[in-house]
């Protein structure tokens, strides 16, 4: 089992793919899950993701600050994770995992590591992750759906900035292997590195 966690726009899943595909891993993209696991929460156990589910796009996006959808951003505080450990069990057994994306939280991955060198966190720049954006087409997709675009874009990539510190911090703190990700590294270079990581 390998888990690839990290910010918004980071690589994660460019490289999760190619790993799966190079090494015949299962792969496992929490984006992939999440709306089915808000389905599955229940307003005790995730209050913040059915707080967020009852706004309108300019309360999630516009009229709060970056720190506070930071804080109050259900899958950023650990929602869900249960159910991701759950979709996991249920895999077959017979070939390697690779899971990826951003609510991959270090504190609770930790826990399920045999050793550090299963996982990693790929941690982008500001530039890095307004390019990935931009070359997915993805830059203004929330934004424009509420009556400022402008701001909301401006504090979603502050509350996305936010969150990578927030890594950043974290795996320091737990002693876990991460990655820094610059305009300057080309995506094979970051798979290698990946790879250097996990040992293989």
């Amino acid at each position: 089992m390998y888990w690839i966690g990290g910010g918004s726009g980071g690589g994660k899943s460019t490289v999760a793919r190619r790993l799966a595909t190079q090494y015949g891993l299962q792969l496992y993209a929490t984006d992939d899950v999440m709306s089915d696991h808000a389905r599955r929460c229940t307003p005790a156990d995730a209050p913040l993701l059915h707080q967020f589910a009852a706004m309108d796009m300019d309360e999630r996006w516009v009229r709060r600050s970056p720190e506070t959808m930071l804080e109050t951003f259900h899958w950023y505080r650990g929602e869900g994770f249960g159910l991701i450990v759950e979709d996991l069990l249920g895999l077959p057994r017979h070939r390697g995992v690779i899971a990826e994306g951003f609510r991959l939280l270090p504190h609770l991955v930790k826990p399920l590591l045999s050793v550090p060198n299963q996982a990693v966190w790929l941690l982008p720049t500001p530039e890095f992750r307004r390019v990935a954006f931009e070359s997915r087409g993805s830059t203004w997709e929330i934004a424009r759906k509420t009556s400022d675009p402008d701001r909301a874009l401006r504090n979603l990539l502050e509350r996305d900035r936010l969150f990578t510190e927030r890594l950043r911090a974290e795996v320091k703190r737990l002693d876990l292997p991460v990655i820094e990700v610059d305009t300057a590294m080309s995506e094979n270079e970051l798979v290698e590195r990946v790879t250097a990581v996990f040992g293989w």
